[in-house]
Formats: C-alpha cells, structure tokens, sequence
C-alpha cells in the first residue's frame, strides 16, 4: 500500500499516524503546533477529522443521543454538543496542510459523510481514513473509492462477518490501495482489552495491509502489535494531558 510518498508494508517500517482530533480546543494555532510537534516527533503521517456537527449527528436532546456509559471521558454529554466542541473548522483545513507540507509530514484526514469527501478532494488530500462508525457506511466508502485515492478503514466496531463484507465491497469495487486498522473502540482503551493477536489474523484471513488504531495510554498496545505483523500504528496526540479538550486524556 502506498499513500502519497509513503510505503506501507512489511518491508518497510512500521508507519506511525499521530491523529488531532479535537485536540486542538478550538484554537488553530494549537492545531498548527500539533502538527508540528507530530513532525518532529518522527510521525509519518499527521490525520484531522473533517466534520461539522450537523454533518455527523442530530441536535437532539433525546436520551439516544447522550452518552451513558459511565466509564466514558463523556458520560451525561449531548452527542451534537460534543462534535461543536471537538470538530476541527474546514476553513482551518488549508492552512493546516500547508503547515503538514512545509514541514514535510502527509496530512490526511477521516470523512463521515459525502459532502466532506467533495471538500477534501478541492484541497488535493493524498488519501482518506474511514472510522469505526462508518465501516458499514458503503454509500461513503464507494464515494472516497470514486476518488481512486488510497484508504485506510478501522473496525474497531465489526463483526467477522461485517469485515468479510467490507473486503467484498472494497475487491467488488475494484479497491486494490487499502488497509483496515483492528481497534478497540473504547476511550481510552484497556490495554488487556486490545487483543493485537488478531492482527496477524486478519492479515492471513484479508490478503491486506493491517495496523492498529490504539486507544490506549501507553505504547505497550503498539509495539505488541508491530510484533503481529502491524504496518501502521495510529495514536491520538496533545499538547497536554490535562487539557479540556475532547481527547487530551487519552
């Protein structure tokens, strides 16, 4: 697999993505700094998120739309006022890829639904993530197929036989350049729960490029994985753990 300039299998180096997320707390300078700590930090890739709250979810206060897990960073929090908190502005999206470029790291990003698909593509974007939450979202996925553009896919929330499917859709629709990331879709994720075993599983059972989208806080998750054979390591990153942001503690 190959995104931009970037190799990505067993013969080369383990390729680290260091995700922003939200992390930047609604300031685009922190934005900018992020990538330049990822790129000086030896990452290869740097990723955003390219949503807008009403582009992901429903302003509702239904109870279906808070979050009632009570051992998630957002317990009790309104899912559409989570996303306004966290979602990087897409007018931010130029200045944050000429940051990338300039400094020489691939700037990439995660699409949920179409219409962000049809920005990034003005933008020159080099390839696409697909998150947990979409994996079953073909109508977007044969969008960013359509694009020709290498993508990567976590399945931190399919079954077997929801993966079997996506590889069919993929091959079916002649998707060759692609890679699933195995993830535990927790926040943060135990490491006992990461279960990388499955890495190299996956890599016998799918033919494909396989890495690991690591919630965890620590590295012990990662470097298990590169020891199953993983080709990708995506990590969230911060400027400080003890932000407010919607992913600084993990």
């Amino acid at each position: 697999m190959k995104i931009g300039n970037i190799k990505i299998g067993l013969n080369n180096k383990p390729r680290i993505i260091a995700e922003i997320s939200g992390n930047h707390n609604k300031k685009l300078k922190n934005a900018l700094k992020l990538v330049e700590v990822a790129a000086e930090a030896g990452a290869d890739m740097v990723k955003l998120q390219t949503y807008t709250p009403d582009t992901i979810t429903l302003k509702s206060s239904r109870k279906e739309f808070l979050i009632r897990d009570k051992k998630s960073l957002w317990k009790n929090q309104n899912l559409y006022n989570l996303f306004k908190k966290g979602f990087t502005p897409w007018e931010w999206h130029p200045a944050i890829f000429k940051k990338a470029k300039k400094l020489g790291i691939l700037c990439f990003s995660s699409v949920f639904d179409e219409t962000s698909v049809d920005f990034l593509e003005k933008l020159n974007i080099p390839g696409y993530k697909i998150a947990s939450f979409e994996s079953t979202h073909y109508p977007l996925i044969k969008k960013v197929i359509q694009t020709k553009k290498p993508l990567i896919i976590s399945v931190g929330l399919s079954s077997l036989k929801e993966i079997k499917e996506l590889i069919k859709f993929l091959r079916n629709n002649k998707c060759k350049n692609f890679a699933l990331l195995k993830c535990t879709s927790a926040y943060p994720a135990k490491p006992t729960d990461s279960n990388v075993n499955t890495i190299a599983d996956m890599r016998k059972k799918f033919k494909c490029e396989v890495g690991l989208s690591d919630h965890t806080l620590g590295i012990g998750a990662s470097i298990a994985a590169v020891s199953n054979r993983a080709t990708i390591i995506e990590k969230h990153i911060t400027l400080n753990r003890n932000a407010k942001g919607v992913d600084d503690k993990f």
